[in-house]
């Protein structure tokens, strides 16, 4: 065992694209790769959806590994496995609805075997293991999944059963997303999309969007960033010269408000002798309110 500090330039990422037929999740792959490498060289799709990556061939000379049925988790460690030893640096499997749903995939697995609850102590193993083969993998990595309308039979205040609409839902086995850096869900036919899950802050909470290559450079940036310390902080703080300036400081890392409150206290106090307080009252989430 060998304890060693956390570097983020050591994660890979893994990215999802989820949404309904039609609504740009390969063009949006294709993209965000492209993004992360400056090199269609580098970028590899793992293409079950009958060579529809190819339709995409004038975006730029990137590789594509046609997997037909069985749509097996092992035929799919096998991919990427083979994308690995090629060299390839950003692997897109479009899409892994068929590792759980297509013809040979986990439910049709579990139903030769008799169809019955415990005929899944057979088949998870096997899915877990196409689950790790991704989150374990020396490439990054990008997802694309088909969403459906889920629905429920509830029962209203009459008595009577009704179906209701929940929204949409990721054709694979619930929980993979959790397994994502980030998670992107397309809400319509013009590719516009939102983060469901974010491990990043970039795109959490933020308004809808349309995937390009510039998403990619960010997501990348963000990996190979230097981390934030407390002594970097520290430093930005001595340095800000206007209550604004401390104000952003303060709202931009809020991981470190609690521990570093005193400094922040301490600037502003300073920043207040040399100004009149007319000239720096704020509004909405100023530090006056919240150190």
């Amino acid at each position: 065992m060998l304890l060693k500090q956390s570097k983020k330039q050591n994660v890979k990422l893994r990215l999802g694209i989820s949404g309904p037929s039609g609504f740009g999740k390969t063009h949006s792959a294709l993209l965000l790769a492209y993004g992360m490498t400056n090199d269609w060289n580098k970028v590899a799709v793992i293409d079950t959806e009958n060579s529809s990556a190819s339709l995409y061939s004038d975006l730029g000379n990137f590789n594509v590994l046609d997997l037909q049925a069985p749509f097996s988790p092992e035929r799919y460690i096998e991919a990427i496995e083979v994308c690995e030893k090629a060299g390839i640096e950003v692997i897109i499997i479009d899409s892994i609805t068929h590792e759980w749903q297509g013809a040979g995939g986990c439910l049709q697995i579990q139903e030769k075997l008799g169809g019955r609850f415990q005929d899944w102590a057979k088949v998870t193993p096997r899915h877990q293991a196409f689950i790790d083969n991704i989150l374990q993998s020396t490439c990054h990595i990008i997802t694309t999944a088909r969403r459906k309308i889920d629905y429920s039979l509830d029962v209203g205040s009459n008595g009577r059963t009704k179906v209701v609409k929940h929204g949409t839902k990721e054709i694979t086995r619930e929980g993979f997303e959790y397994e994502l850096t980030v998670n992107f869900e397309l809400i319509n036919d013009q590719h516009l999309a939102k983060s469901s899950k974010d491990r990043t802050g970039l795109f959490m909470n933020k308004p809808e969007f349309v995937i390009t290559s510039k998403t990619g450079e960010r997501l990348l940036k963000w990996c190979n960033a230097k981390p934030v310390t407390v002594k970097d902080v520290v430093e930005k703080i001595n340095s800000v010269l206007s209550i604004s300036e401390l104000t952003k400081l303060y709202n931009d890392n809020p991981s470190f408000q609690q521990a570093l409150q005193p400094q922040f206290r301490r600037k502003k106090e300073q920043l207040e002798q040399l100004v009149k307080p007319e000239n720096f009252s704020q509004n909405g989430n100023n530090i006056s309110d919240r150190a």
